[in-house]
């Protein structure tokens, strides 16, 4: 055989060896892009959302997982609602016929930092086993999230509602910190999550932006599988912390330390840059409250005006805390109580319900004994939601 001939096979075999990898990258890239595409259209993130092995494999969590430190927490804050609920206890079975099932709804004091799940208020009512009028037993269900916006506690009660949990009451913590128009759209979940919040704003005509900036609207790109790449972590990392989870039942980072709650404050008399004598009409989102009613349909619902930590320190003449000024506090409590008597809402004020000592690190935290002695006050108001308000009348403590 010639030498050239030799050469010329030699390269069409080095180069069919080398053609068959290339079309098996060139294939594989093609179907990559293609289930990158077919998964940004489709945009399966609400039902992956729902496939979870708590309430499985592991037992539900007792509130909704959220964790600024995951590895010792054995939990993590995700943004897919579906998968928030879907973790939850309250997905576990159907309600039974003598459970009276309420939903509790707030901010991180409902929810319960630097408590453990046993210490929430949750919890706190749990274990008093209250019996309603009729004998039914009072099981209270965390639904609290951190960070204040009454808008998240609308859009965390509607995907609930949408779930077939069959609850026969509502409690909402509120307090004025949850109210400013400024922090509605501040919280993250509602940022990450702007279709269901843009319906909430439409569906009850609540005074925001559907265009606001701080919506975050996904590209084709963000919804692809490399897009969501983080977002598809953190629902496979939520289930693989459930069995730390179930193996020790701690959900937030149990070493962690804190400052305590400020005593001494500041003479500043502004709050959100609102000055006094009295708030505007569009400074406080009332509308968010009309709506949750509105949500809750005919299930009864008991809006709570919840402790905060009355100061005795520099001051305090001027403020109760670190979050209110004494005359926006003051204004706010006589605008809930007008308008919850306009309304004929379920009402309560024990907005002084708690001694200086039962808060931790903020004017609105509590600690295990404050958490009951909330529970407490709050029990015969709990259990008398059985009741149809037009032959209860309204709640309203002084």
């Amino acid at each position: 055989m010639e030498p050239s001939q030799l050469t010329g096979m030699q390269a069409a075999t080095t180069s069919a060896r080398w053609s068959m990898p290339i079309r098996v990258m060139l294939k594989a890239f093609v179907l990559f892009v293609v289930f990158n595409l077919i998964f940004s259209v489709i945009d399966p993130m609400t039902v992956l959302g729902r496939f979870s092995a708590y309430n499985i494999l592991f037992p539900g969590r007792q509130r909704l997982p959220y964790g600024d430190h995951p590895e010792l927490a054995y939990n993590v804050s995700v943004l897919n609602l579906d998968a928030m609920l879907a973790s939850h206890e309250l997905m576990a079975a159907p309600k039974s016929a003598d459970e009276f099932r309420v939903l509790l709804i707030g901010d991180s004091s409902t929810w319960g930092w630097l408590l453990k799940p046993t210490d929430t208020l949750a919890a706190q009512i749990n274990r008093a086993h209250m019996k309603t009028s009729d004998g039914r037993t009072v099981r209270a269900y965390n639904l609290g999230y951190p960070i204040m916006s009454l808008t998240k506690d609308v859009l965390i009660l509607v995907r609930a509602l949408h779930a077939d949990i069959q609850p026969d009451a509502i409690l909402w913590l509120v307090t004025l910190e949850s109210f400013p128009t400024d922090k509605q759209l501040f919280h993250p979940l509602l940022q990450n999550n702007p279709s269901p919040t843009r319906d909430l704003i439409s569906r009850y005509g609540l005074a925001l932006d559907p265009n606001d900036p701080q919506f975050i609207t996904p590209t084709l790109f963000d919804r692809t599988i490399v897009g969501r790449r983080r977002d598809l972590a953190d629902l496979v990392r939520l289930q693989l912390y459930g069995v730390m989870w179930a193996a020790t039942g701690i959900d937030q980072d149990p070493s962690m330390d804190y400052e305590p709650a400020a005593i001494d404050l500041e003479p500043d008399i502004t709050f959100h840059g609102i000055k006094p004598p009295s708030f505007g009409p569009r400074d406080l989102t009332f509308d968010a409250l009309t709506a949750g009613k509105q949500a809750a349909g005919a299930i009864p619902l008991l809006i709570v005006n919840e402790p905060i930590l009355r100061s005795n320190g520099r001051n305090s003449d001027i403020r109760y805390n670190y979050f209110y000024p004494r005359w926006a506090y003051d204004q706010y409590r006589a605008m809930m109580t007008d308008m919850a008597s306009a309304q004929s809402w379920r009402y309560i004020d024990v907005w002084d319900l708690l001694p200086q000592g039962e808060f931790t690190n903020s004017a609105v935290h509590y600690t295990p004994a404050g958490a009951k002695l909330l529970a407490d006050r709050l029990a015969d108001s709990i259990t008398h939601l059985s009741i149809p308000s037009g032959q209860l009348g309204k709640i309203n403590a002084p």
